[in-house]
């Protein structure tokens, strides 16, 4: 029998389709393109979550993207709030050493996997409190998306990901240089292992850890 009861985020959450359709969502943990390589558990639907407060100040960032670019870029979010239960299978999935299919794409400096706890798979998140954020900048009404260059993909967990990586294009310092100052404008502090995270600092649940699904 199917379960018709409407499901309600609990009080401080939204989903950003609602504040702001325009930003493109590419949810990475709802599939198989992550490097775990499966739908991550809590991931029930390719839908963003996030905190009221981060929704508002992405739709400002958004509109600022758009107005100085003559409309030509867009954000694109690949990740905000996490479940518990999908940190939980990060951990489970790093301590795996049987289980490296998708080393090549997303860990390859790591022969050992269980070294990725060292900076890279924690087993408490930011996400997980709502009000983080992953995200990148593309070309608007691209198909296939263009992403523009940022120097490494999403979730690469790398040496070449951390912001200041002198080994990437010119071009790719400057994409980086460009997300990180319209989110710095919005109140978003930056991650400098990660170019993509960004944590919004007046966060409203900064000692309340979430495992509610995403659906």
């Amino acid at each position: 029998m199917t379960d018709t009861t409407p499901y309600h985020l609990p009080e401080g959450f939204v989903y950003l389709a609602d504040i702001d359709g325009s930003i493109l969502q590419e949810v990475r943990y709802a599939g198989y393109n992550n490097f775990v390589g499966c739908p991550v558990d809590g991931y029930e639907a390719e839908k963003i979550v996030t905190t009221a407060v981060v929704a508002e100040a992405l739709k400002v960032v958004q509109a600022d993207l758009v107005k100085n670019t003559g409309g030509r870029l867009t954000l694109v979010v690949y990740d905000a709030y996490r479940p518990q239960t999908a940190v939980d299978h990060f951990v489970v999935w790093a301590s795996d050493t049987n289980d490296t299919k998708m080393k090549d794409q997303y860990y390859p400096q790591f022969e050992d996997k269980t070294l990725l706890f060292n900076g890279y798979i924690a087993k408490k998140s930011s996400h997980t409190r709502g009000s983080a954020v992953d995200l990148s900048i593309a070309v608007a009404g691209t198909n296939p998306l263009e992403v523009l260059p940022m120097g490494s993909d999403f979730d690469l967990l790398d040496p070449m990901s951390w912001y200041s990586c002198p080994d990437i294009s010119e071009t790719a310092k400057q994409n980086r240089a460009l997300l990180r100052e319209i989110m710095l404008n919005q109140g978003f502090e930056p991650y400098d292992k990660e170019w993509w995270h960004f944590r919004y600092i007046e966060e409203p649940f900064p000692d309340q850890y979430f495992s509610f699904p995403i659906r």
